[in-house]
């Protein structure tokens, strides 16, 4: 596993998400406050980008599914998904925002 840069913290606003991709992994890239997180872009109930989705509480709702996440634990809460998101790794550096993947 490695460090990647993804983005920088003036790329993503409170509450937003954007996806990115390193190597072959989709992966999304979430601010809430002065946190970052990361998860896998892609929905475990059925094919959809998180990232097209909605930030709510703490979670990211499926823009096709409604299923909702927890985004600091990848946990899969209300909707049709039973299997958790996999998270990943985040760490800052200035103002680099950099995933181990």
């Amino acid at each position: 596993m490695a460090w990647h840069k993804v983005a920088t913290t003036t790329e993503i606003g409170d509450e937003e998400v954007i996806g990115v991709e390193v190597g072959d992994s989709q992966i999304a890239i979430y601010r809430l406050g002065d946190d970052f997180y990361a998860t896998s872009n892609i929905c475990t109930h059925a094919f959809a980008f998180l990232s097209d989705g909605y930030i709510e509480e703490g979670c990211v709702e499926c823009p096709l599914h409604q299923q909702l996440f927890r985004i600091s634990t990848g946990e899969a809460l209300e909707g049709p998904a039973e299997e958790d998101l996999k998270t990943f790794p985040v760490k800052l550096d200035g103002e680099d925002i950099l995933v181990e993947v």
